[in-house]
């Protein structure tokens, strides 16, 4: 009965992987079927991590704000439009280092982020309010900074920092296999650590079974990943700066003090306050946090598009928004994982590059990610009444 009930756990805690897994071979028999190449390619992978980088940085800011209780960040779009200009300004036209424009671009968003923090924190303005103003606020300060006119090209020593590949081999990158492996290797070892700590603590664990299973089964995904890049140009240098940025943002809401807070607000903010959390300085935090990730994307986004342009960002907040809600969090805060916000990501990504692929209409396609959104926050909601009718 035991064991029955361990599945059901399972199944429940990884109902999206299961979901993107399922997405994933549907859109690759259809591809297949249709006979446009396939989902599977190595190119495509490739293509699939480029893509929607910026969607994985976005989504890991945009999970801090939504965990203070379902609070979001319409600006980020408007904020990645106005980096791209300052950053197409200084190296283009005031011709300023590489590495000082990306300091100066990196400490613009974090000031950008704490303008909508001091108004959120500490003047209680709604951050809907509040960053809506900042959506259109931004946006018209990108297009007066470049005058409505794109800024191309961006010099090659830039573009290599975000574009370039490690590790590339014509036929097969075998170096690129030994980095999978060695991931495989520093995984089940965190993991395993991890396992013992939380066993001495005290803490509920998953059974025996299970845990190897989720070692082993994600082992191969590394693994499945790492042939697809040794096949094509290797790994692609954005991928490490995702893999950092997530391993960062993943310990800090699991491990850290601060990145508990963030979950207390969502759970309940007067009891917070009353457990002595400063939540004007923990709302302070998300967003100012989320101005610097915002930055970043910026800097990933100019040089994948080699220009910055009046008009880039849009949308971008409704991505990163909808990978979070599909990738399980909460729409009234306090839960949610940067795994599930990754995972959502990815499923987003899959939705645009499988619908693209087999020539989809840009409206169905829209339709369609909406029908999605509604669909997992109707998830989340109809959970949440399961559970109070059970309590």
């Amino acid at each position: 009965m035991s064991e029955r009930l361990n599945i059901k756990k399972v199944l429940k805690d990884n109902t999206m992987l299961f979901v993107l897994v399922a997405v994933m071979l549907l859109f690759e028999v259809l591809i297949r079927y249709n006979d446009h190449g396939s989902l599977f390619s190595p190119a495509n992978i490739t293509n699939l991590i480029r893509q929607n980088s910026y969607v994985v940085i976005l989504a890991t800011g945009m999970l801090l704000c939504i965990l203070t209780g379902g609070n979001i960040d319409l600006s980020v779009g408007s904020v990645v439009a106005l980096i791209g200009a300052l950053a197409g300004v200084l190296i283009c036209k005031a011709g300023v280092n590489i590495a000082l424009s990306i300091v100066l671009c990196i400490l613009a968003g974090i000031l950008i982020g704490a303008f909508h923090g001091m108004f959120i924190a500490y003047l209680h303005i709604p951050p809907f309010i509040t960053t809506l103003a900042g959506m259109l606020l931004w946006r018209g300060v990108a297009t007066i900074i470049l005058n409505g006119q794109p800024i191309a090209p961006f010099p090659a020593g830039y573009n290599k920092l975000f574009e370039s590949y490690l590790f590339t081999d014509p036929t097969f990158s075998v170096p690129t296999m030994i980095v999978a492996a060695i991931c495989c290797v520093v995984f089940a070892i965190v993991e395993i650590v991890s396992r013992v700590r939380k066993i001495k603590k005290g803490y509920q664990v998953s059974s025996l079974i299970t845990f190897v299973a989720k070692i082993i089964v994600l082992s191969a995904v590394i693994l499945l990943v790492g042939q697809f890049l040794a096949r094509d140009r290797g790994i692609p240098v954005i991928l490490i700066l995702l893999a950092v940025i997530v391993a960062a943002y993943g310990y800090f809401t699991k491990n850290t003090v601060p990145g508990r807070y963030l979950y207390a607000i969502g759970g309940n903010v007067k009891a917070a306050k009353l457990s002595g959390v400063n939540t004007d300085n923990v709302m302070f935090f998300a967003y100012t946090n989320m101005g610097f990730i915002s930055a970043v994307a910026a800097l990933v986004c100019i040089a994948r598009f080699n220009s910055a342009q009046p008009t880039a960002g849009q949308s971008y907040e409704m991505d990163a928004i909808a990978s979070c809600f599909i990738g399980g969090a909460s729409a009234y805060g306090g839960t949610g994982t940067v795994t599930g916000a990754v995972i959502g990501a990815i499923f987003m990504g899959v939705l645009n590059n499988g619908m693209s692929i087999l020539g989809i209409d840009m409206n169905w396609q829209r339709a369609v990610k909406g029908l999605v959104l509604l669909a997992a926050v109707l998830f989340d909601v109809m959970s949440k009444k399961r559970g109070k009718s059970a309590n």
